[in-house]
């Protein structure tokens, strides 16, 4: 059996734990720190660290499920599809937001960008391992039907 990081559906998932795990922790180890020098705000209570670090606690948290993916055969359609609506989801609010509040800085815009792309790759991953999968069953019951019988 061919080792399951290199198989090139996995690709998908281990790009998108690292990116969610870099963003994950931008967000969260330092955010009065880090999240100005990103981004046009400050960080200066204590609620909104709070809620910056829960964020990287969610993001972490699926990170460590679509990595679970990569390794356990079981877990990798629930990984993959749990990547499809975190991303779906993070892209349309931010398309909401354009919608809404305008055109964002390049770096969210960017950011919306990857979601997106995540999202369709996700999807067509599915897709095709729906394809390979039917296409297997119907050989083995080809291969399991008695002589004789007809379809």
């Amino acid at each position: 059996m061919p080792n399951p990081i290199i198989q090139i559906r996995n690709l998908h998932l281990g790009i998108a734990s690292l990116t969610i795990i870099l963003v994950g922790l931008s967000y969260g180890l330092c955010p009065s720190q880090v999240l100005p020098f990103l981004f046009d705000f400050k960080v200066e209570s204590v609620d909104l660290s709070h809620v910056f670090r829960a964020m990287m606690g969610l993001y972490l948290g699926f990170a460590t499920y679509w990595i679970i993916g990569i390794f356990k055969e079981e877990h990798w359609r629930g990984a993959t599809l749990s990547s499809i609506v975190f991303m779906g989801g993070l892209a349309s609010g931010r398309m909401l937001s354009i919608l809404v509040d305008g055109i964002p800085s390049v770096l969210f815009l960017i950011g919306t960008i990857i979601e997106i792309l995540f999202m369709l790759w996700g999807l067509n991953n599915l897709k095709t391992e729906s394809k390979t999968t039917n296409h297997e069953l119907r050989v083995q019951q080809k291969i399991n039907k008695p002589m004789g019988y007809r379809s």
